[in-house]
């Protein structure tokens, strides 16, 4: 269990006995709730690590209410090793493969998690980016379960986008829509890129949720209007070929409208992949190779969209 002196800040390694995962833990002074911060469970995903860190380095505990456990890089191994996106000892998805059933690195560490961090965490915040092949809009997932009991923090977000997840097998889909702890997955960046920017506004938003939730004074912060979309769409590769991307983050597309298309090694046509309604763009996929059943796009669907002002659409 993470514990430590009222009013402390802690250094130390976390998770299971063979994959130590570097943690800041701030023990407040005052009594509060307990929030879970985690960066980099897909390794590649570089943005959110350097904020966690920073965020922690300037929080006072003499001033925080509750306790904050900041873990600013989850998949270390893939860090060092600098894949992508998984844990490469086996290879798994710690947003896809909860609540570790199996055997190997992924499974312990999502055992970890539910075994020890979840039963502490009164929120959880996981911070992502578009992958190394990827392009990104900011966006929020929100798992579904939780929808109406985040609406309070989603206002506080700087993030246009904010999108249902019925993901119930990643950190924070498991621990919303399975546990019930309430929890958020925020997406900055791309393209194995760390550009300050990116950098400054995780730190801001941090510190908004942690305001949101009376851990810390909340910050004086303008933020952009925001619309929810209940509804995306996640196609999928149908092949192994070279992929050709004709769409942009952040733009709208139409229904029949081509999205991409996948050739051979020699130039051939093997498919044409086209928009199944009207949407706007989440994230694309960069690289030139793609195999069968990689995700190429995700796209919200603008007939499922309303304005975040509406909280009365979440009761229906």
């Amino acid at each position: 269990m993470c514990t430590g002196q009222s009013g402390s800040k802690q250094y130390m390694d976390l998770g299971p006995q063979e994959y130590p995962i570097p943690a800041i833990i701030i023990s407040g002074k005052y009594p509060g709730k307990t929030v879970l911060v985690t960066a980099q469970i897909h390794s590649g995903e570089y943005p959110a690590t350097s904020a966690v860190s920073r965020a922690a380095k300037q929080l006072d505990p003499s001033a925080v209410h509750g306790k904050v456990i900041f873990l600013p890089c989850v998949n270390m191994s893939g860090f060092r090793r600098e894949t992508d996106a998984f844990v490469p000892e086996d290879g798994g998805n710690l947003n896809r493969d909860y609540p570790g059933d199996g055997s190997g690195t992924t499974a312990e560490i999502a055992r970890y998690f539910i075994g020890e961090l979840f039963p502490q965490a009164d929120f959880v915040l996981d911070l992502h980016s578009g992958g190394i092949p990827e392009k990104l809009t900011p966006c929020v997932f929100v798992p579904y379960r939780m929808e109406k009991e985040l609406m309070p923090v989603l206002q506080v977000l700087d993030i246009p986008h904010a999108v249902r997840s019925h993901n119930c097998h990643g950190e924070a889909g498991y621990a919303a829509n399975m546990l019930g702890i309430p929890s958020l997955l925020l997406e900055r960046g791309y393209g194995g890129l760390c550009m300050q920017e990116w950098i400054d506004a995780y730190m801001a938003d941090i510190l908004a949720v942690l305001g949101s939730l009376g851990i810390v004074r909340a910050p004086d912060r303008t933020v952009c209007k925001k619309t929810y979309y209940t509804e995306a769409v996640y196609p999928e590769a149908q092949e192994e070929g070279l992929w050709f991307p004709c769409i942009c983050e952040d733009t709208y597309i139409r229904k029949g409208e081509t999205i991409g298309h996948t050739e051979d090694i020699y130039g051939n046509l093997l498919r044409t992949y086209t928009a199944e309604a009207d949407g706007l763009v989440l994230y694309y996929r960069t690289a030139l190779h793609v195999s069968k059943g990689t995700p190429i796009a995700a796209y919200a669907l603008l007939s499922s969209a309303f304005s975040m002002t509406d909280h009365e659409r979440l009761r229906k």
